[in-house]
């Protein structure tokens, strides 16, 4: 799918109007308690179905936090039970005109705030990107759009930076991709079936494509049969009793375009939850489709490793791995 880029331009003056339709805060709805002082937090939250959303589940969510660190200046905060799903927005003080919509991981059992959200939000708002964190909602919670809950959420996600591009500064065609682990099966999700219907319109903002410029899967859930599923995002997304084409429909290796973005590949070897051949099943499909692809590899790592992990090892070097390429596929300019 080709994004028009006329309709992309004109996409925040002709929405203009429903701003104030699009729930806007400037105290992030993240509970958790105090936090460390001079960590950088974001400034604003933008709702996605301002509305309401569809398909709530029978029994009521709670929206809770876990707080899983036990030293008092780094948080590792875990939520679930999320019924509003939002972007939590970093802004960089010099905009490079691109944006990157960030998907934490959790196995689909929450989302991993700190580790795989805010740390990556603040590293890319020092260097110039707008970053938007994904609170999004969680399909073994009970929604009725069971395994397409948290796509819906991400298609809208990208639509509604887009139709937002002129408030931050952001180039609409110049929007990326980011995610870990599920969060990473996620962002593949989004790449390879930006253009399925999950989803009814809402307003003018869905109009717009959910196509992301460039997508980067970290450490990435992919397949969602053994032996390289992972077990516990398997069993939340699809059901552990899944049928064989239930599960191929929800494997992105399995779904990929002609038309799918570039993808930046990252994975440890030694990953202990999220067999490697994830990304090796998704690379291959990838280059069966020729799509440009980038693939890395690193002995060690293990998993879930984000920034704060993969400091002293080989694998520390990631982020500006990405950063290189991503200059090459025109995100950075």
């Amino acid at each position: 799918m080709k994004i028009d880029r006329r309709s992309l331009m004109a996409a925040p003056l002709a929405l203009g109007m429903a701003h104030s339709a699009w729930v806007q805060t400037a105290v992030p709805q993240v509970p958790g308690g105090a936090l460390p002082p001079g960590l950088p937090q974001p400034s604003e939250t933008i709702d996605l179905w301002p509305g309401g959303v569809l398909g709530m589940p029978a029994r009521a969510l709670a929206e809770t936090v876990q707080e899983r660190s036990t030293d008092r200046l780094v948080t590792d905060r875990a939520v679930y039970g999320i019924s509003k799903p939002r972007l939590a927005v970093f802004r960089p003080d010099r905009p490079n005109g691109a944006g990157v919509l960030i998907t934490p991981g959790g196995g689909y059992r929450w989302v991993v705030v700190d580790k795989e959200g805010y740390e990556m939000g603040r590293w890319l708002a020092v260097r110039g990107f707008t970053a938007f964190v994904l609170f999004y909602r969680l399909p073994g919670e009970g929604w009725a759009a069971g395994p397409d809950v948290a796509l819906a959420d991400a298609q809208r996600a990208m639509r509604l930076i887009r139709a937002r591009s002129g408030d931050y500064a952001v180039d609409p065609e110049r929007v990326s991709a980011m995610g870990f682990s599920a969060g990473g099966h996620l962002c593949a999700d989004l790449a390879t079936r930006f253009d399925a219907s999950v989803y009814a319109p809402v307003d003018e903002a869905d109009k717009l494509s959910a196509k992301p410029h460039s997508a980067a899967p970290i450490y990435p859930v992919i397949s969602m049969t053994a032996p390289d599923a992972h077990g516990g995002s398997r069993e939340l997304l699809v059901g552990k009793n899944a049928t064989p084409a239930l599960a191929a429909a929800h494997s992105p290796h399995l779904n990929v375009p002609a038309d799918a973005p570039p993808f930046f590949l990252l994975h440890a070897e030694d990953d202990d939850a999220v067999p490697v051949n994830n990304t090796l099943l998704l690379r291959a499909a990838l280059k069966a489709k020729q799509i440009r692809v980038e693939t890395h590899l690193f002995e060690h790592g293990g998993h879930g490793f984000g920034l704060r992990k993969a400091i002293g090892k080989p694998v520390e070097v990631w982020p500006e791995l990405w950063r290189a390429w991503a200059r090459t596929t025109g995100l950075e300019l």
